[in-house]
């Protein structure tokens, strides 16, 4: 009798387990008993002729993973910092290197026509004019010396006879003698900057990046 019972419910267990694989909506299993007493159990109604008796199976919960076997997402890579890109390269600038008119001294300048200036007439290496010649009689000043003829007064043709209108000259300088120009400016300016104090250092930082980009056109 343990027997049967025991097979009874083993077989009940399995139809119910089985039905539940097949449909998780089908909840009612049959029990059909046959004229030799034999039980049989379906999921649907017994045939004509069979003892009937309808039982109630609950659902099999479907199994999920527990939330902590879950892995959790990959945090996304973390970019790398982009690279500082380097200062934008400014055009070259017009430069002239340009002859004093009273030395004959070089210079450069971002001006190609300097204004006209007035210079002693000595400074450009002429032959100056004998102090007798300038005071002679024949000049308003006889019998005078230098001092009494010009103290109080300066005349016209003085001023006119001594100082003269000069102009420096320039030329344009081309982008080879411009970027050895701006290598000079550069270490001009850096040697002022690392002897500078505090407080002039920064005019010379700006110029010392203005340089730089200034240079940077003129490649390797």
């Amino acid at each position: 009798m343990r027997r049967s019972s025991f097979l009874l419910l083993s077989s009940c267990l399995l139809l119910a387990a089985g039905l539940a694989w097949r449909s998780a909506a089908a909840t009612r299993i049959y029990e059909c008993v046959g004229a030799d007493g034999r039980k049989v159990y379906q999921d649907t109604p017994c045939r004509p002729g069979q003892r009937q008796q309808s039982l109630q199976v609950h659902d099999v919960p479907s199994i999920r993973p527990s939330a902590a076997t879950v892995p959790a997402p990959a945090a996304p890579a973390e970019s790398p910092p982009p690279a500082a890109q380097p200062a934008p390269a400014a055009p070259l600038p017009v430069m002239y290197a340009c002859v004093r008119a009273t030395d004959g001294k070089t210079y450069l300048s971002a001006n190609g026509d300097p204004a006209p200036y007035q210079a002693p007439y000595g400074m450009l290496g002429a032959e100056q004019q004998p102090l007798s010649d300038v005071y002679a009689p024949d000049r308003g000043a006889a019998g005078n010396s230098a001092p009494e003829s010009n103290r109080g007064r300066v005349t016209r043709g003085l001023v006119a006879g001594n100082y003269v209108w000069v102009q420096d000259q320039c030329r344009r300088l081309d982008p080879d003698e411009t970027c050895q120009a701006l290598q000079h400016a550069y270490a001009d300016n850096a040697h002022k900057l690392r002897n500078a104090f505090q407080s002039q250092r920064p005019p010379l930082v700006r110029r010392d990046a203005e340089l730089r980009a200034q240079l940077a056109s003129c490649g390797d």
